[in-house]
């Protein structure tokens, strides 16, 4: 009879030592996995300081480098400031001093990027981070549409806020510097002008007689001369004296030419 349990006996410790095995994986895969998702908070949560302490570090070396920014007339210009974001699969060492930098050839204006880099880490890492600068302030807007080559009147444009950083070429504050300039291109209603907008008048033909004011120290000597180009408001034009000679100078006006001796 004992031998016929035998078989019994032997299954069971085999059930039990199935059992023990299962709970032993089981028990083990859990270890496994809470370790894997302990390093990923761990790592998450280190991304997310890096990224934290570089937006810091960003946005307190931008606040500084734009406080005084001014408009022309030294009115202050109102600052807007919008940070990028780096990019997702950067995975950032942790670092004890970060040093925001603006790069070679890059303006803080407008669509632009502040360079990152890590002075004390054990990973001297250097990333990019995007940026946008607007700059709100005074500006003289259009109140019509002007075809090439217009010439600007007082009554052309008004004052208004614009954002200055919203275009490379920069605003032109003075109205003494647009008014009687002739537009380079088709200009439309509510555009600010801009530095690249506008270019001086041509004043005379060339072939035209001109006066040459020739000035050195102390004196100012006059003739008459015939100009070689068309003449551009403050801009070189060659002309040709009564004697033959050739001289290059600046156009004062309409009929005037000045070299400098």
């Amino acid at each position: 009879m004992k031998v016929a349990l035998g078989p019994q006996i032997f299954e069971s410790h085999t059930m039990n030592r199935i059992t023990h095995f299962k709970f032993v994986a089981r028990l083990l895969a859990g270890l496994a996995c809470a370790w894997v998702m302990g390093a990923m908070t761990s790592a998450l949560a280190q991304d997310l300081a890096s990224a934290v302490d570089v937006t810091e570090a960003t946005r307190q070396w931008v606040d500084h480098s734009l406080k005084n920014a001014t408009a022309a007339g030294g009115e202050p210009l109102r600052m807007e400031v919008s940070l990028g974001n780096l990019d997702s699969r950067l995975r950032l060492a942790p670092c004890a001093q970060i040093e925001p930098y603006l790069p070679v050839n890059t303006r803080l204006w407008g669509k632009t990027r502040i360079g990152l880099r890590c002075l004390q880490g054990a990973t001297h890492w250097n990333v990019f981070l995007p940026v946008t600068v607007k700059a709100f302030g005074p500006a003289w807007v259009l109140r019509d549409a002007i075809a090439p080559g217009g010439t600007l009147k007082a009554e052309d444009a008004m004052l208004a806020e614009v954002d200055w950083a919203n275009e490379p070429s920069s605003i032109i504050a003075d109205a003494g510097q647009w008014i009687g300039q002739v537009t380079a291109y088709t200009l439309s209603a509510g555009q600010a002008l801009r530095q690249a907008m506008v270019r001086p008048p041509q004043v005379f033909q060339s072939g035209a007689s001109v006066r040459i004011l020739a000035q050195g120290m102390g004196f100012s000597v006059s003739s008459d001369g015939q100009a070689l180009n068309p003449g551009i408001v403050g801009q070189l034009a060659r002309v040709r004296t009564d004697a033959g000679r050739v001289v290059s100078g600046v156009v004062l006006d309409t009929h005037t030419v000045k070299i400098d001796l």
